[in-house]
């Protein structure tokens, strides 16, 4: 029978014969799940602290739930995304211009929803931190065909939008609740 090395296994000099990937939490939302990302060599990185990770819709900005830490391979699901760099007072005022625009486009979606026609309430609107993408979240009885709205807001933004449809308790999680 061939040994399989477990986590405690070290050799002679004492290194790990598994080695453990260091992780570092990173939350999107604050009462959101917690997603491991590569530290990239940031080493004094502390719970609360803002950076800018690279995630597969591109940069966000998000908050380190706990620092660097190692853990076992088998915890890790999926490519490691590394964290670009602490976040600076620059992108805390890209997100506010961003987001003082919410009511505006939260006003003009209802309005384009109204004007379609569509069987849908708008909960939420929310800009990517590059701006590159608006997503506006919404809830519905049954299946939307939205593409013309779809088209009609990209026209109107000239940005990336997606639309999500999203359940009572979804709804509940980003407002807060």
């Amino acid at each position: 029978r061939v040994h399989k090395p477990t986590s405690g296994d070290r050799d002679a000099r004492g290194t790990s014969l598994t080695a453990m990937p260091t992780v570092i939490g990173i939350r999107f939302k604050d009462s959101g799940k917690t997603y491991f990302f590569d530290p990239n060599n940031l080493t004094d990185l502390n719970q609360g602290d803002h950076v800018i990770v690279d995630t597969v819709r591109g940069p966000e900005l998000a908050k380190v739930a706990y620092p660097p830490r190692e853990v076992p391979q088998e915890e890790i699901v999926g490519e490691l995304k590394p964290v670009l760099r602490r976040a600076e007072p620059a992108d805390f005022e890209r997100m506010r211009l961003l987001n003082a625009r919410h009511d505006e486009v939260m006003a003009r979606c209802a309005e384009k929803i109204r004007e379609h026609g569509l069987p849908m309430r708008l909960v939420k609107a929310e800009y990517s931190f590059d701006g590159s993408r608006l997503t506006f979240y919404f809830t519905a009885e049954k299946r939307v065909d939205f593409r013309m709205l779809v088209r009609d807001l990209a026209r109107t933004y000239r940005t990336r939008i997606e639309l999500r449809q999203i359940g009572p308790r979804d709804e509940a999680k980003l407002l807060g609740g």
